[in-house]
């Protein structure tokens, strides 16, 4: 009997502990302590409807982030920047082999960590294309999911992905998924967060109004 949920939530993490580098404006606001980093593992550890993904390929995915897997048993799937590899305070082509042979996904967060809306033909390979092509020389294989950078897309995002073949699009819609969807809304995690807030805020679902509110808005980005 087939027993994986019909059903996932997605939980996304940025950076932990101190930056490595400076930060973009208002992106301090997804930096966690490594104690409520463990305090969320805690909370999500034997949960097999959890799904826990890793955005923009700091260094703390790597020093702090894979740790904190590998001691609990849990797996994770790692968005990087093809154009901050190797760059202070991010991941490099050794930081990804060694996620990969920890067991670990590998997936492409784009180039340059700009909005996927509106881009030009050159924008489209550069982003969706040769950032592709990079992170898979890096992980050592194809590359087949993404996720959306600061979570902006529209219905010719989501066209010019289906067309390259994406197999799996993570959103930042903060809604549950339904397992297996092309489409996989996310609930990022931020600095207010701690195992508890995870717990009834996210893990405990959310109420009906604010579920009609989150489908409505992932409606609109794809119908626009």
């Amino acid at each position: 009997m087939d027993d994986m949920p019909a059903h996932v939530t997605n939980i996304c993490f940025h950076g932990i502990g101190e930056p490595e580098r400076e930060l973009e404006p208002g992106e301090d606001r997804y930096w966690i302590s490594r104690d409520a980093y463990e305090d969320i593992l805690d909370a999500v550890a034997g949960r097999p409807e959890v799904r826990i993904s890793f955005d923009d390929g700091n260094h703390s995915d790597v020093v702090l982030g894979l740790p904190g897997l590998l001691n609990r048993g849990l797996t994770a799937t790692f968005f990087v920047l093809a154009g901050r590899l190797g760059k202070r305070g991010s991941v490099d082509r050794l930081d990804i082999r060694l996620l990969r042979v920890a067991g670990m996904r590998i997936g492409t967060h784009g180039m340059d960590h700009v909005s996927w809306r509106g881009l030009d033909a050159a924008g489209v390979r550069r982003e969706l294309i040769e950032a592709r092509e990079q992170i898979t020389m890096a992980a050592g294989e194809v590359v087949e999911e993404a996720a959306l950078p600061l979570g902006r897309y529209d219905r010719t995002t989501l066209r010019h992905l289906r067309r390259l073949g994406y197999q799996h699009v993570h959103t930042s819609d903060r809604a549950h998924a339904v397992a297996g969807a092309w489409l996989q809304p996310r609930f990022s995690v931020t600095a207010d967060d701690d195992g508890d807030t995870v717990r009834s805020q996210i893990l405990s679902g959310q109420g009906i109004a604010r579920r009609v509110e989150r489908q409505a808005a992932g409606l609109v980005k794809r119908l626009r």
